[in-house]
């Protein structure tokens, strides 16, 4: 069984578009939720661009599923992350700057850095993934931090899908066997749809979770949540 965690962060960048409440970003988790998402996930970043801190703290009291919370793990989103008390905080090595997570971790170079991190959460119950390009040697280390799962950064496989699926995608079940075979679970993220997420998950095995938002908001402008939603977790129900 492969979850879907939908990332509303879009849903937050319409709302401050605006500056009022609409979208009700609350509301939509909870919709999310009732029309089948097994998980919300949120990035809130220090320019608080879509998501923002008091954004998540709304959030923990009504989301019933999984609540992921995404971040560069600084002072203050260590902080918030343990006020907030997520089912699962994944770990990205963003810089402030970045307009969206385009790179794993170099977890070699900060490996002791994760490591005191990943101590962190888990301290408190906290679930804690690491967001990693689909090396082998990257995820063997990231299993050295004791995190309990890898997220595996899915632009390059949808950049390739169209020409060669195949090559796309063999990167990813390698890298999911090693996961695996390190005691980690496997979740992947970005750029999946509904074009690639189908095949994607019919390859790669030990998939607990996809996370995906901006394919999927941009698929309810069309489809509307209900449908989009009923569509993605289709592709998880297919081998």
């Amino acid at each position: 069984m492969t979850n879907l965690s939908v990332n509303i962060n879009k849903v937050a960048t319409l709302r401050n578009a605006r500056g009022e409440n609409r979208p009700c970003v609350e509301q939509v988790a909870v919709d999310c939720e009732a029309f089948g998402a097994q998980g919300i996930t949120v990035h809130p970043r220090p320019d608080g661009r879509h998501i923002r801190h008091d954004d998540v703290f709304r959030l923990r009291t009504l989301v019933k599923t999984e609540f992921n919370i995404e971040g560069y793990p600084s002072p203050d989103f260590i902080d918030m992350v343990l006020k907030a008390r997520p089912e699962q905080v994944t770990l990205v090595p963003d810089s402030p700057q970045q307009v969206t997570s385009n790179v794993g971790w170099d977890v070699a170079l900060n490996v002791d850095f994760l490591t005191s991190v990943v101590e962190c959460f888990k301290g408190v119950g906290i679930r804690t993934s690491i967001f990693v390009n689909p090396e082998a040697d990257v995820i063997k280390m990231a299993a050295r931090t004791g995190a309990d799962r890898v997220e595996l950064y899915t632009k390059p496989y949808a950049d390739m899908y169209a020409s060669d699926p195949e090559a796309a995608v063999a990167p990813y079940v390698e890298a999911s066997k090693i996961a695996h075979g390190c005691g980690l679970g496997v979740n992947a993220g970005h750029d999946l749809s509904l074009e690639n997420l189908e095949f994607f998950h019919s390859r790669v095995p030990y998939l607990n979770e996809v996370s995906i938002g901006h394919a999927l908001i941009c698929d309810a402008l069309y489809l509307g949540l209900q449908e989009t939603i009923r569509r993605y977790r289709g592709c998880l129900m297919k081998r």
